[in-house]
């Protein structure tokens, strides 16, 4: 799932390059530590945070058919 996470970030910014996804394995959920360029900040959150949430639905989603738990942090 860090390859999808990716795939959709990658697509939203102007600094591809500059996108890392880090997964950070808990006992019952894995965590996506996503890490984007400044400028590409707001691209990645979205207005009134509502790319964020799209991102996090979607990535939820898939997580649940796969049986698992995910959620996403954006850093900086």
């Amino acid at each position: 799932m860090k390859e999808f996470v990716e795939h959709i970030v990658k697509h939203l910014v102007d600094n591809p390059d500059k996108v890392k996804v880090t997964e950070v394995f808990g006992e019952t959920t894995v965590v996506y530590e996503l890490r984007v360029d400044q400028p590409d900040m707001g691209k990645v959150i979205g207005k009134n945070g509502r790319t964020a949430h799209a991102i996090r639905v979607i990535l939820s989603a898939v997580a649940r058919k796969a049986g698992k738990h995910a959620t996403l942090e954006i850093l900086e």
